[in-house]
């Protein structure tokens, strides 16, 4: 009963979000015209790279509910210029990894845990250091190695999934001291991914960067989207129109 009410909403969702994108450009519906189609990607990011999901991949039941409550997430999120970057400071969202949670573990050591397979980790009274594991990285879809110490450990990193110096120019300058550092090790905005790969993103958004992996890139826009909404981070109108036409693609 519990699935047949999940689905009916869905159904309903996907009706109503239909519609809405029928009606945009309606008189009074929306305070900013959206800028037109050769704008809403960047010419920084590639045509061979214009926000793209692969059809040809079946979504999972969960995932269909999530992208569907991501575009319904996106159409709440205030669309806006971007903020100068003037003041940012990383640790300004706190110095370090912290244990926000308060498990014993710092949140690197947490994601590790959570996101790498074959895990093992330093003995102490509370298992919390990753030593090894076996990643299979979201962005490039390669199978990484771990091993912590000074010359492996940047293979696998812990990317934000909306950059520090993203979400700075996108709100967080009005955001307190707790809120930031919060953000900064919130386990929704963090991901183990191929260290390489997200040197490439710096601090992009999804208008002018996205995973090579293609088959990962609705699922990266959805978990921006609710990060996003959660801290009540504004997004450009380049980022939501290349943001919505990946998770419209996707259902």
């Amino acid at each position: 009963m519990r699935n047949s009410r999940r689905t009916l909403g869905l159904i309903v969702l996907l009706g109503s979000l239909a519609l809405s994108s029928c009606s945009v450009g309606s008189v009074g519906e929306i305070d900013t015209a959206p800028a037109p189609s050769s704008q809403s990607v960047p010419a920084t990011l590639p045509p061979s790279e214009v926000p793209t999901s692969d059809s040809a991949i079946p979504l999972t039941a969960d995932q269909s509910v999530e992208f569907a409550e991501s575009l319904a997430l996106l159409e709440q999120i205030e669309v806006k210029g971007r903020a100068p970057k003037t003041g940012y400071d990383r640790d300004l969202f706190g110095k370090g990894w912290k244990d926000p949670d308060r498990n014993g573990c710092d949140a690197r050591n947490d994601i590790l845990a959570r996101d790498l397979t074959n895990v093992e980790f330093r003995e102490a009274r509370i298992e919390c250091v990753v030593l090894r594991g076996v990643l299979n990285d979201p962005y490039s879809g390669k199978e990484i190695p771990f091993t912590r110490g000074q010359g492996t450990s940047t293979a696998v990193q812990i990317d934000h999934v909306v950059a520090l110096s993203d979400a700075w120019q996108k709100g967080a300058q009005q955001w307190d001291a707790e809120t930031r550092l919060n953000f900064a090790n919130d386990p929704l905005n963090l991901m183990a991914v191929d260290g390489p790969t997200n040197a490439a993103k710096g601090d992009k958004d999804a208008a002018t960067w996205l995973p090579p992996n293609r088959s990962f890139r609705c699922s990266y826009v959805s978990r921006q989207t609710q990060v996003k909404a959660k801290y009540q981070a504004w997004m450009t109108q380049a980022e939501h129109e290349a943001i919505s036409k990946l998770l419209r693609d996707c259902l």
